[in-house]
């Protein structure tokens, strides 16, 4: 997703940034959500696999980063901290969902024609056919493939995000992309895979400004 608007002090550090909100500049957290709400929301999607889930778990990433914004103490880069919220969240999202599911299934009959989200919403077909390729990637494999190939993050921002090795990094992507070629014979890079589309940003930046700012 691009930058449409311009943002306020949109040329700040987010060392910077931070320092201004914890002031109590809190308007100023949304160069934060902008700057990192695609590859956040790639991310997410790369292990929930829903549209709507994932922009919830987006948010719900924001507002828990806010709460322990003091807290940061730049171990690390910035963005790696935010990605290791948001995988926290996104499976602690899966194991809830889990659990609901199998408190249900005994009520619940299998239907044949079900359609996940994703494949009601997303019309393009190549990029279609790339997401049900990476659907069907064991989850280890396809996070690592979002990060390195789609997000183009360096090995060491995956490495940090995920707590792995270097070498576990290299054989993930290169076990996924084995994998994905056994699928498919090219198109597996768009710029719309998994795209946190304008009015979607629009609306996780509101409702995550709305929560801080009236804490």
């Amino acid at each position: 997703m691009s930058l449409k608007k311009t943002l306020p002090f949109q040329n700040l550090s987010d060392k910077e940034t931070i320092r201004r909100v914890l002031a109590g500049e809190k308007y100023l957290y949304e160069n934060i959500m902008r700057k990192y709400n695609q590859r956040l929301y790639r991310i997410s999607m790369s292990i929930i696999n829903d549209i709507e889930e994932a922009k919830d778990i987006l948010q719900a990433s924001y507002i828990k980063a806010y709460e322990h914004l003091s807290g940061f103490k730049y171990k690390s880069d910035f963005g790696t901290w935010l990605i290791r919220i948001l995988i926290n969240e996104s499976l602690l999202h899966l194991r809830r969902k889990k659990r609901v599911e199998q408190l249900k299934v005994h009520e619940l009959k299998p239907t044949s024609n079900s359609e996940s989200p994703l494949q009601k919403v997303i019309n393009k077909e190549i990029t279609n056919v790339l997401e049900k390729a990476l659907a069907q990637l064991p989850g280890k494999y396809r996070i690592v493939f979002i990060m390195r190939e789609v997000e183009t993050m360096s090995v060491r921002e995956t490495m940090e995000a995920l707590n792995i090795s270097e070498s576990n990094v290299k054989v993930r992507l290169n076990r996924a992309k084995e994998m994905l070629r056994n699928l498919l014979t090219k198109y597996y890079k768009t710029k719309d895979l998994y795209d946190l589309d304008e009015p979607r940003c629009d609306e996780v930046v509101k409702n995550v400004l709305t929560n801080i700012e009236g804490d």
